[in-house]
């Protein structure tokens, strides 16, 4: 790892929790330089849905590169980029009954959000905007003036303003209502709070904790939105790409945002970041938001492919059935360890469990790691374990991943215990 210290920037994070160098990967699983195995239950944070290496995508790719196919376009009309269009409106957008304009934003999930936020400002002629606590939507300038963590946040750096926070369903406890709250902002017209170009919300906020808002709380807040002129903007970067066993992640709750950012697995790993907007909100003259990496043509083949699995209803009702099994697992493992204070949270294949000790997720990630699993934790305190595995992961590795979690879970506490009578003796 010697050069990776001594080339890279501190600013590398990943590498210190999953310290190998890796070097093969298929499906769920990967290979570090000495051919040791790990189940991912990371999936590149969300970015792989479809696996690594998925056969049928990387066969596309191939065949693409070897016919010389275009790789880099910025905004031309290209056969890659019109297969990918059609395979989105015919089996995604067409069946939904979703219309709406596309727009490729640039390589990662912040250009989609910062495109966002200035085509709102644009059309709405106002620059307030409003997120929600816990949320995360990127760190460039605009991105980052709408993620709560203030670990990301400095006023030295981080330009916050026209931005205002409200409490995310359940932040207050069950008790407080977030909507009825909003409502009398923006009625009164002396709360301090501007009324705002648009609102922008996950449906499940992953890197905030894995909290999921109830599907009466995102309806109440679209019929906020209509009353008072105000976009709703979707973040879907990462609960998107069927991450909740539907293809947009809004699609249980029945609503229609005015815009939607997606990214990571839409791309399948690739750079790719678009914007989904309604018609009438395209209103940019050509060429006035623009970038070099817009048309990432690989990721427009790799995407186009992978939405093929979703030519099936199989595809999503797996999704749904294997996220029982996460569910049913996990729900066995907290109660089996009461003395670690768990909290399971989720919904289809992303799931987190919350630890009343802000470093006990981070021992268990840790000791997995060892034990040849590799997960993350979310949360602003890093408290939640957090399982976001490939959509194609195989059963019997969710078998044997979850064993290995709780055999984590209860070497942590075995340690801690022996630390604790330790010091009482």
């Amino acid at each position: 790892m010697r050069i990776f210290e001594e080339m890279e920037s501190e600013v590398r994070g990943y590498i210190r929790s999953f310290p190998a160098i890796f070097d093969v990967a298929r499906g769920s699983e990967m290979f570090d330089e000495h051919g040791n195995r790990y189940i991912d239950f990371f999936a590149g944070a969300g970015s792989l849905n479809y696996g690594h290496n998925n056969p049928a995508i990387k066969e596309a790719l191939i065949d693409y590169i070897q016919r010389d196919g275009i790789l880099h376009g910025l905004d031309k009309a290209t056969i890659a980029k019109q297969a990918f269009l059609k395979k989105l409106r015919d089996t995604i957008l067409g069946p939904r009954n979703m219309e709406y304009k596309v727009q490729f934003t640039g390589p990662t999930g912040t250009n989609a959000v910062e495109t966002a936020l200035k085509l709102a400002r644009m059309v709405k002629q106002r620059s307030n905007i409003i997120a929600f606590t816990n949320a995360y939507h990127g760190l460039s300038m605009g991105s980052l003036a709408v993620t709560g963590n203030s670990f990301y946040r400095d006023e030295s750096y981080g330009v916050r303003a026209n931005s205002a926070f409200l409490p995310f369903d359940g932040y207050m406890g069950k008790e407080f209502d977030s909507m009825t709250y909003l409502h009398r902002l923006l009625s009164d017209q002396s709360s301090g709070v501007d009324l705002p170009a648009a609102i922008i919300v996950e449906t499940v906020q992953g890197e905030g904790g894995i909290h999921v808002a109830r599907d009466e709380w995102l309806q109440e807040l679209e019929a906020i939105c209509r009353e008072f002129d105000i976009l709703l903007i979707i973040d879907d970067i990462q609960m998107g790409n069927g991450r909740t066993g539907t293809f947009f992640s809004f699609e249980r709750a029945g609503i229609t945002p005015d815009m939607v950012t997606v990214s990571k697995s839409i791309g399948t790993g690739l750079p790719m970041s678009i914007l989904l907007m309604r018609p009438a909100l395209d209103q940019w003259k050509p060429g006035e938001h623009t970038g070099t990496f817009r048309g990432n043509n690989l990721a427009f083949i790799a995407a186009a492919k992978a939405l093929e699995y979703w030519d099936s209803p199989e595809f999503a009702e797996g999704i749904v059935h294997k996220g029982a099994l996460f569910e049913k697992g996990l729900q066995t493992i907290v109660k089996k360890y009461p003395d670690a204070n768990g909290e399971l949270r989720g919904v289809g294949m992303v799931w987190g469990i919350e630890f009343s000790d802000s470093d006990f997720a981070g021992s268990v990630s840790e000791e997995a790691f060892k034990r040849g699993v590799i997960i993350e934790t979310a949360g602003a305190n890093g408290h939640v374990l957090k399982f976001l595995p490939a959509l194609t992961i195989e059963e019997g590795l969710i078998e044997e991943g979850l064993k290995i979690i709780d055999a984590s879970i209860a070497a942590v506490l075995k340690t801690r215990n022996n630390l604790r009578e330790g010091v009482l003796a």
